[in-house]
C-alpha cells in the first residue's frame, strides 16, 4: 500500500507516535497469534489417504466429521501456506502441504471432461450433487485461481500457474457476462450459466465479485496477460462503482443487468424472510476497502485517490455503525429500515472472520491517516483485545467461530467446518505485519 502513502504524501517511515511506540509489542502478539494458527492447522488437516485436506476438526483439534472437501476451503489452504511462506521463510516447510493440496486440485477436484473445479465432493473426491445437479460456481473457482497463483510465487512451480491460467479461461468463456459485465455465479456441469440464478439466488453477487477482483489481481500479479487486465478492471470498476453504495457499504445481489435487489419497500414478513439478500455485512465492507487498494496497486490505476476515498468510506461507515462501543468488535449485520436514516443492527454475532478483516483495515488506516477524526489506531487496539479476549480459545487454542461475548458455548463448536479454515485469519496477521513493517 506504499504508493496510497505516496500518493497522501505521508512519509513512509513515519507514523503516528501511539504505533511506534507500541510497535514491538504488536509484532510479538502478531507473530504469536500467526505461529499458533499455522501450528494447530498443519499437518493436522492434511489428508494423507485420500488428499486434499480434512474439513471438520471439533473444538479439541480432533478429527471429526463428514470430511467433504468444497474447492473453496481447500484453495484457501494452498494460499495460507504459500502466503506464509512468502512472509516468512521458516514457514517454507510447509510448501509440501501447499503442494499436497495443489494435487488434490488438479488431480480430483478439477473436471477432466466440461472443465472448471468442482464445488463440494466427499472425502474421497467423489462430486457431491446440488438438488440432484452438479453445480460449479464462480466463487469457487476463484479461489482455485487465487491459491494456484499465489503457490506459484512461493515455488515457481509453473505447472499450477498453467492450472490457475486455465481456470481463469475456463471461467472467462463460461461465467462472463459479456452483455451486462460482472460473472455469473452458478453454473451446471459442462459450465452453462444459470443466467437468471439458480435456486432461488440472484445471478450475480458482491462476495463472488470480491473474490473475483481478489483472485484476478494474485494471478496478475505472476501473469501480466493483456485479456486478464481488461477482466480485472472491469470487476474492479464494478465492485467500487456500482456494487459500493453512497453511504458506503455495499450491496448484496444483484440482478442479470446488475440492478441491486432490495426488499426495503417490502412488508415486514418479506423483508425478515430475504434478510440474506438484502442487508449491511460489515465484515465484508471492511474486507473489500483493502482489496480495492490491493487491486488499484497491482495495476498501477491512475485514479489512486478516488478509490481511496472509496476504501475510506467503506472502513468508515463499518466503524461508525457496525462497531460494538462496549466489549469491541464489529456485529455480523445492519439494516437501513425505510424512514429511518440511522442503521439498526440485525445480527450481532461477531464471526472470526470478519473480526479478522476489521484489525487488518484498522491498522492500515491508522497507517494511511494518522491524523483523522476517526482514530483508526484507537480501533486496532481495541480490536486485537478483543481477538485475543473473546475470539482466542485459550485452552485448546485456534479462534472461535463467533466472539464468545456474542454466542454462548463458543468452546464447544468446531475449530474447522467446509467454510471455516485459517484464510482470513493468517491473511490479516500477515497483513498487520507487513504493514508495520513498512511504517
Amino acid at each position: 500500500m506504499k504508493k496510497f502513502i505516496i500518493l497522501l504524501f505521508i512519509n513512509a517511515v513515519v507514523i503516528s507516535a501511539g504505533i511506534q511506540s507500541d510497535k514491538e509489542n504488536y509484532i510479538e502478539r502478531l507473530n504469536t497469534l500467526l505461529e499458533r494458527e499455522i501450528s494447530l492447522w498443519y499437518p493436522l488437516c492434511v489428508d494423507t489417504l485420500y488428499g486434499g485436506y480434512y474439513s471438520d476438526i471439533n473444538y479439541k483439534w480432533e478429527l471429526e466429521g463428514a470430511q467433504n472437501k468444497m474447492i473453496v476451503t481447500q484453495a484457501r489452504h494452498i494460499w495460507s501456506i504459500s502466503n506464509a511462506a512468502l512472509k516468512f521463510p521458516k514457514y517454507r516447510q510447509y510448501l509440501k502441504y501447499a503442494k499436497h493440496g495443489v494435487d488434490f486440485l488438479s488431480r480430483v477436484m478439477w473436471d477432466d471432461k466440461y472443465g472448471g473445479f468442482y464445488d463440494l465432493v466427499d472425502r474421497k473426491g467423489k462430486p457431491i450433487k446440488e438438488n440432484g445437479k452438479i453445480i460449479k460456481k464462480a466463487y469457487g473457482n476463484a479461489f482455485a485461481i487465487y491459491g494456484l497463483s499465489a503457490y506459484f510465487r512461493a515455488t515457481g512451480d509453473s505447472s499450477a500457474l498453467k492450472l490457475a491460467i486455465k481456470t481463469f479461461e475456463w471461467l472467462d468463456r463460461h461465467s462472463y457476462d459479456e452483455q451486462y459485465g460482472g460473472y455469473f455465479q452458478f453454473m451446471d456441469s459442462n459450465g452453462a450459466p444459470f443466467t437468471e440464478g439458480y435456486n432461488e439466488v440472484p445471478p450475480k453477487d458482491q462476495n463472488s465479485s470480491i473474490h473475483l477482483l481478489e483472485a484476478f489481481t494474485e494471478l496478475y500479479k505472476v501473469w501480466k496477460d493483456d485479456h486478464l487486465r481488461r477482466r480485472l478492471e472491469s470487476v474492479f470498476y464494478l465492485v467500487r462503482d456500482k456494487i459500493v453504495s453512497e453511504k458506503g457499504y455495499m450491496r448484496l445481489f444483484f440482478t442479470r443487468d446488475m440492478k441491486p435487489i432490495s426488499y426495503r419497500d417490502s412488508s415486514d414478513q418479506v423483508r425478515s424472510r430475504n434478510f440474506e439478500f438484502d442487508h449491511v455485512s460489515f465484515g465484508h465492507d471492511i474486507e473489500v476497502a483493502y482489496l480495492l487498494l490491493e487491486a488499484s496497486d497491482a495495476m498501477d490505476l491512475s485514479d489512486k485517490e478516488k478509490t481511496l476515498g472509496i476504501a475510506k468510506k467503506l472502513v468508515d461507515h463499518t466503524l461508525l455503525n457496525g462497531w460494538d462501543s462496549d466489549k469491541g468488535g464489529i456485529y455480523d449485520r445492519g439494516y437501513y429500515f425505510k424512514g429511518k436514516d440511522k442503521i439498526t443492527i440485525i445480527r450481532k454475532s461477531k464471526e472470526w472472520w470478519a473480526q479478522a478483516e476489521a484489525l487488518n483495515s484498522a491498522l492500515l488506516f491508522a497507517i494511511l491517516f494518522p491524523v483523522d477524526n476517526i482514530d483508526y489506531y484507537s480501533y486496532f487496539e481495541k480490536q486485537i483485545n478483543f481477538i485475543e479476549n473473546y475470539l482466542v480459545d485459550g485452552k485448546y487454542g485456534g479462534w472461535y467461530f463467533w466472539g464468545k461475548d456474542s454466542v454462548e458455548n463458543m468452546e464447544f463448536y468446531p475449530k474447522a467446518t467446509i467454510w471455516k479454515g485459517n484464510y482470513h485469519t493468517t491473511r490479516a496477521l500477515i497483513n498487520c505485519l507487513n504493514h508495520l513493517d513498512n511504517d
